[in-house]
């Protein structure tokens, strides 16, 4: 396929230049070549998912994570590195942050919601102005135990809970990544179970306070979901070859 035109595509689909974020996002490093066969898939842009992508003959990398975060700053250092790596390797560098966590169909959160048989009625949670978190109900309640087994059986983790609400749950408050700091405005929306990535020891108490279940599934593993499902939309499409490329952070 045509690197503009898939750009084009991907652009208009993930609706990237309607949404505000933190950095420029679509494409952030055009290489030469003008063909893509090849997509390789990942959570971040690091050295090693860029090696990865070279290795594996990939045109193009889509990440979440791309490499910029503000205001202009010079190609040197492990910036420098990232960018010479890619055009070294003739692969071009395509993100999609908030863009892919608002997405209604192959966004971070609407896939949570979709692998936990979660039906979304709503959106909240909209840090740049676009609401990306997803707020639903499970079709019956069910014990928070059974949640938290779907959420690292699908994510393959090992959630960190706090059982500070009802052992029984329902409405379930989604926000991949870091949504730590939405504990109460989870409360606030009736939910009975708060799903996001990371936390720290600041945000036990926030739960506490308000009576709330929260499980902490990671920030790499909430987002891990929204490029591969991504990557299955475009190979259904257009016959594109993808790959999603691991690199667990832990965290």
């Amino acid at each position: 396929m045509q690197r503009d035109e898939l750009i084009a595509y991907l652009d208009n689909y993930l609706h990237i230049r309607d949404i505000a974020d933190y950095g420029p996002q679509g494409l952030q490093v055009e290489a030469e070549a003008d063909g893509v066969a090849r997509i390789a898939l990942a959570v971040d842009t690091s050295p090693a998912t860029i090696a990865a992508a070279a290795e594996w003959g990939a045109e193009m990398l889509l990440v979440h994570h791309g490499i910029f975060w503000g205001g202009a700053q010079p190609i040197a250092g492990p910036f420098g590195r990232r960018v010479r790596l890619l055009l070294q390797h003739n692969i071009h560098l395509y993100a999609a942050h908030l863009a892919l966590d608002a997405h209604p169909e192959v966004g971070n959160n609407a896939v949570l919601a979709r692998m936990l048989g979660v039906a979304v009625e709503s959106w909240w949670c909209a840090p740049k102005g676009t609401p990306i978190g997803v707020l639903g109900r499970l079709a019956e309640p069910v014990g928070l135990g059974e949640v938290v087994t779907a959420v690292n059986h699908h994510l393959s983790t090992s959630a960190r809970v706090l059982a500070h609400g009802s052992d029984r749950v329902q409405t379930v408050a989604i926000v991949s990544g870091f949504g730590a700091d939405k504990v109460e405005a989870a409360q606030q929306l009736g939910a009975d179970v708060f799903l996001t990535g990371e936390t720290s020891h600041a945000h036990f108490w926030a739960a506490s306070d308000v009576g709330m279940n929260v499980i902490f599934a990671g920030h790499y593993a909430t987002e891990t979901v929204g490029v591969k499902a991504l990557g299955a939309h475009l190979t259904e499409k257009f016959g594109i070859e993808t790959r999603f490329f691991d690199f667990p952070t832990g965290m």
